[in-house]
């Protein structure tokens, strides 16, 4: 099947879709064609990784039961080069499957059988997320105007404050989140996190003391109903986030744990 290029000069989103069966690429193709994206396919993780290589996507869907190097692999490989969100669509359909998908790194997980309706929105949902969360990014001017901003600040915040008004930067401990850019620092050391990582840790950073119940903020931050698993979803995001963001995730100084309540940040 030939890619479809159509749209690329009006920067439709790219779309990367990796499956060892060509019936499965060729119905997504069709699928997401129709919505005006720029598609890409791969039939293994090996293919993908070249692929992405050349090309920066919006969004990859990706399959877990592939030869060679399989989704969760393939995943993990991709995360160390692009932020893009990940939908993993596969027939393992286990909560172990799911949370095996968060923990490489995948940001949804759609069941097959899919319903052609409920994969067109989430993908719709992940690429807008994503373009906004890159939007910011190009706003910000560059290293040497956030180094700028850095030296006009008059006095170091109180944590969890924002530095003065404008300047949108939040502190805590020893990160620093940028709002602007959605962008965090470590001691000085950029952290890569993945736009709904960026998503949960801004949200409970700017409303420091406030419990978070696994519900609302899967509802905040995903911006989709409730369903039973995704209580799931939401633990395993943020035990990659404190894997990315504590000193020691086993005791965690900046995310807490609310037994029987939710998270929040002191």
């Amino acid at each position: 099947m030939e890619i479809y290029t159509e749209q690329t000069e009006n920067k439709a989103p790219r779309v990367l879709i990796v499956d060892d069966n060509p019936e499965i690429r060729e119905i997504i193709h069709i699928l997401l064609r129709g919505e005006g994206f720029e598609l890409s396919e791969a039939k293994n993780g090996e293919e993908a990784l070249i692929k992405m290589e050349k090309t920066a996507y919006d969004l990859v869907i990706l399959d877990i039961m592939m030869p060679g190097m399989d989704g969760y692999h393939t995943c993990m490989e991709i995360r160390k080069r692009s932020n893009a969100p990940i939908l993993f669509l596969s027939a393992k359909t286990r909560e172990g499957d799911k949370m095996l998908g968060f923990s490489s790194g995948g940001d949804d997980y759609l069941a097959k059988p899919f319903s052609y309706n409920e994969l067109v929105s989430r993908a719709k949902a992940l690429i807008r997320r994503y373009q906004v969360y890159k939007g910011k990014q190009e706003n910000v001017t560059g290293n040497a105007a956030q180094g700028e901003a850095l030296q006009e600040r008059q006095q170091t915040p109180a944590q969890g404050q924002w530095d003065s008004p404008g300047r949108n930067i939040l502190r805590l401990q020893d990160l620093e989140i940028n709002e602007i850019s959605e962008t965090v620092m470590r001691d000085g050391h950029p952290v890569d996190l993945t736009d709904t990582e960026y998503e949960v840790l801004h949200l409970l950073a700017k409303n420091r003391r406030q419990i978070f119940s696994a519900e609302r903020l899967y509802e905040a931050v995903w911006q989709e109903p409730y369903y039973y698993g995704a209580n799931n979803t939401v633990m395993v995001h943020i035990r990659n986030l404190r894997r990315k963001i504590e000193k020691d995730p086993k005791n965690p100084k900046l995310i807490k744990t609310v037994w029987g309540r939710g998270y929040r940040c002191d």
